[in-house]
């Protein structure tokens, strides 16, 4: 089982969740950089679930840092953050421990792994893991601010209901770092609620798209073809939970263009250079342009519904049903925001430390 990526700048993920502890180690950060712990906790608590539209399991992700920190900054050894589980049931899961839950990886957990994996919760698997995925973005995240970096999500479209675009990127992506419910339009964000809610009551989950800003990365960082910005990218962003697509920029509407109007023309002004567009969500050759880099995830359903629904018994080899119970989230498009900043802001650090080594990250040039 490998739960690493990264070349420079490693992120290792490890426990389960209803494990005692689940948690990060980050391999190659630069020495110096700022541990700020009430950042961290704040970016923690925008993952968190509140309210009617996410699960009622709390916990109070209340971390630590055992290694590769002293004095308040990065040493430059290996860095562990340990986030411990407190509120689990796990006699939820017990009766349906053979039973493969649909969407979900407990078939493919058992083939791999011959019924030794974890069951509880999901186990490995579990989305819960993301926790220690933003509690690590978060240094990442305070390294890349210091260097005029920036980075911003927002719920393009949740339940059919469409957010905004990006206008004053600037601004949009300042605003929604420490937004609750990160919307540029509060009034979708209202619609998007009663949306979530509405399938709650009907024991049934909504998905959603995130769009994501990252501004200030310097143009010529990257490598083409395999290495490129978007293979990194997409790698890390395929692996957080109900992640089912992603695309750059326009993405797949430039299929419907012509050259002509896809074509992002340069200009220069002020001693920069820029495009007049960005279809191309800063990216060509896998190399950053300097302009904002856009991307766009597709984030399913949430697979626990209460719903019944065919399935079968993986040990048995019978055809059963299930009906979920438990505690589950209606959609989990807006706490996934913090954990898509946390996965870009890690992959940018990497792919500037391959550029311009690590100690770049912690403000050395």
């Amino acid at each position: 089982m490998k739960n690493t990526f990264g070349t420079s700048v490693s992120v290792t993920l490890f426990g389960e969740s209803h494990g005692e502890y689940i948690g990060a180690v980050i391999d190659g950060l630069a020495p110096g950089i700022d541990i700020d712990e009430e950042y961290i906790s704040s970016r923690l608590s925008l993952r968190r679930p509140s309210g009617n539209i996410s699960t009622a399991r709390r916990e109070a992700d209340e971390f630590r840092i055992v290694s590769g920190a002293f004095c308040g900054k990065t040493t430059g050894a290996p860095l562990c953050i340990l986030i411990p589980n407190s509120d689990t049931h796990s006699f939820d899961y017990e009766a349906i421990k053979t039973v493969a839950r649909p969407s979900h990886a407990d078939f493919t957990a058992y083939e791999k792994y011959h019924g030794f994996a974890d069951y509880r919760g999901g186990g490995h698997f579990s989305g819960r893991l993301t926790a220690a995925l933003v509690a690590a973005g978060a240094i990442a995240q305070s390294a890349l601010k210091k260097l005029g970096i920036a980075i911003g999500t927002h719920i393009k479209k949740c339940a059919g209901v469409s957010d905004r675009a990006f206008s004053d990127i600037d601004a949009d992506v300042s605003a929604l770092e420490y937004a609750d419910f990160a919307v540029l339009d509060v009034c979708a964000g209202e619609k998007m609620k009663a949306a979530i809610e509405a399938a709650r009551a009907d024991g049934d989950s909504v998905g959603g798209v995130l769009e994501c800003a990252a501004l200030g990365v310097p143009a010529g960082v990257g490598e083409p073809w395999f290495d490129g910005v978007e293979s990194a990218l997409s790698r890390a962003l395929f692996a957080i939970p109900a992640v089912k697509g992603v695309e750059f920029g326009a993405g797949f509407a430039v299929s419907d263009m012509r050259g002509s109007a896809a074509n992002d023309e340069f200009f220069a002004d002020g001693g920069k250079i820029y495009t007049k567009t960005n279809n191309n969500g800063g990216l060509l050759g896998g190399i950053t342009t300097g302009m904002p880099i856009i991307f766009s995830c597709a984030i399913k359903p949430t697979p626990s519904i209460s719903k019944k629904q065919d399935t079968v018994d993986f040990v048995k080899n019978e055809n059963t049903t299930i009906k979920i119970s438990g505690r589950h989230d209606p959609a989990i498009v807006h706490r996934a925001r913090a954990v898509v900043d946390a996965t870009a802001a890690l992959v940018i650090c990497d792919m500037l430390a391959q550029r311009y080594g690590t100690d770049y990250i912690g403000g050395a040039k």
